[in-house]
């Protein structure tokens, strides 16, 4: 299926790493102009070098989305480069430290909400008005799991990921006659870099090598971390590719939705 992104330009934040760096190499691979952002210069360089050197088409923006004048000059980078935005990924955030009722701050969940929820809508906010008066745009908001089944442990993480997923659904209505959609995708276990690390520690200690097959750490370790129906943990490319569909012309129809990618673990798991 052609999902007719050759030269759409997409911002994805949060991609010099992670989920976020998958799903910008499956919209280069779709021929999406993908921009990369992150903290780190260096890391950032290499993503997009990496889609270039693919065939891909790529460009690289630096900045923390927690302060308003980087934001504000980090996407005029990004609107100069090609032409302006048409798509928005919004997965830059993340938990903090691990803290549970007994031990949460203020601070935490203060710090929480600006990383992941403000940090949006910085972006979004300045990226709306060219895209209303292009009358077509896609806005995708990166929440979790745990914005749907919080644990006992991180409540400062789930509250503002389940503030994306409402967020979305306002965001939605706002800008549907402006040809627009803003929907939310929250991922559950997924196979990134720091997964694998994790799970090969935890193996480790199970008296399983470190360098084992993928399969067999994954049979042993997942269950301890989750009750996945499907038997394994999901790719990054199993995201990029749903993502890249939504922000498609071929669903345009779609909008104010949130999608699970969880391999079944909802509901009742």
């Amino acid at each position: 299926m052609d999902l007719k992104l050759e030269g759409k330009v997409a911002l994805v934040t949060g991609s010099s790493k992670g989920i976020g760096e998958g799903v910008a190499k499956g919209l280069a691979r779709e021929g999406a102009i993908v921009i990369i952002h992150g903290r780190n210069k260096a890391k950032t360089e290499d993503v997009a070098h990496d889609i270039v050197a693919q065939g891909g088409h790529a460009y690289a923006v630096v900045g923390d989305l927690t302060h308003d004048d980087e934001v504000q000059r980090l996407v005029a980078d990004a609107q100069a480069f090609v032409r302006p935005v048409d798509i928005l990924v919004n997965n830059a955030g993340g938990s903090g430290e691990t803290e549970d009722w007994a031990t949460t701050r203020l601070e935490t969940w203060a710090a929480g909400y600006d990383r992941n929820v403000l940090a949006a809508v910085r972006v979004t906010a300045r990226l709306l008005p060219g895209m209303r008066a292009a009358k077509w745009g896609r806005v995708v908001n990166i929440s979790s799991l745990a914005g749907l089944m919080p644990s006992s442990k991180r409540p400062d993480y789930a509250a503002a990921k389940a503030a994306m997923i409402a967020m979305t659904a306002s965001l939605a209505k706002a800008v549907a006659a402006d040809g627009i959609t803003a929907n939310t995708v929250s991922p559950g276990t997924i196979h990134s870099v720091s997964l694998d690390e994790a799970f090969r520690k935890v193996a480790l200690n199970h008296g399983i090598a470190v360098d084992a097959p993928w399969t067999e750490i994954e049979q042993t370790v997942l269950p301890m971390f989750a009750q996945v129906p499907v038997g394994r943990v999901g790719t990054l490319e199993e995201i990029a590719d749903a993502i890249a569909f939504l922000v498609s012309p071929r669903a345009s129809y779609i909008t104010g939705t949130n999608l699970r990618l969880d391999g079944g673990m909802w509901p009742g798991c």
